[in-house]
């Protein structure tokens, strides 16, 4: 996935009402951004951080840049939770997932489940239908010494764990269904869950796995010019809890 406008870099003054971000930037002047991150953005929305940000092609929108990317030690991190779905998309089509390679035909927000959507049906190939669901991953602690995880979610997510157990209904109709997680950084090497920030989805993780659903980790190479899916995770079976 290419930016369409090479990105403004500035930075962070202020993060609040959680979509909205006081940016100034380098080219000069001070700008709202819209902040495309429903989540808590644990240790990512601290002001003085380098910021990148997409400027608006429509001219009537009223905020005019959109937070992409930050700086953290050192590395760029995405925090735009709209673009992993474009991301595996992109990796289906291109084969670079295995597991999700095999299928002709790709469809995006599906209507499934109770009034909910998929976030891409894949069919074809002589299978049953491929039920993916995709979650955003920015999520990294280090204070507990697993300096390398990345970890989801970083905020209670209730809608989360109504994905999987839809996903768990898709598995018992006969259909196949994968939960992938994509992090959006380049220094984790590998995945597991917070079960301290949402115990509630932890528990239904692991119901859904224990019913058939999948699930599979992907990190991204992200740069200034694109993001792009590059190399599988393992998903440790240790939980982040409370005092571990």
């Amino acid at each position: 996935m290419q930016f369409p406008d090479p990105l403004q870099r500035g930075t962070l003054l202020r993060r609040y009402k959680r979509f909205l971000a006081d940016v100034a930037l380098d080219a000069g002047g001070e700008v709202t951004a819209h902040c495309p991150n429903p989540g808590s953005m644990l240790g990512l929305d601290a002001p003085g951080s380098e910021v990148w940000l997409s400027p608006a092609r429509n001219p009537e929108r009223k905020l005019r840049y959109t937070w992409e990317l930050l700086r953290y030690d050192g590395r760029l991190v995405g925090i735009n939770t709209g673009h992993p779905n474009k991301l595996v998309e992109e990796a289906v089509t291109g084969g670079a997932i295995a597991e999700l390679a095999g299928y002709g035909t790709v469809r995006r927000e599906v209507r499934y489940g109770r009034n909910s959507r998929i976030d891409l049906l894949l069919g074809g190939g002589g299978r049953p239908d491929c039920y993916v669901e995709v979650k955003n991953v920015h999520l990294k602690r280090d204070a507990d010494g697993a300096s390398g995880a990345a970890e989801f979610p970083d905020s209670v997510t209730r809608r989360g764990a109504k994905h999987l157990a839809e996903l768990s209904d898709m598995v018992a109709a006969g259909n196949r269904a994968v939960m992938v997680y994509v992090v959006q950084r380049e220094d984790c090497d590998h995945f597991r869950l917070a079960a301290d920030i949402d115990p509630g989805y932890a528990a239904a993780f692991a119901a859904a796995r224990a019913a058939g659903v999948e699930a599979i980790c992907y990190t991204c190479k992200i740069a200034v010019d694109g993001i792009h899916i590059a190399a599988p995770l393992p998903i440790s079976q240790q939980l982040h809890a409370t005092g571990t």
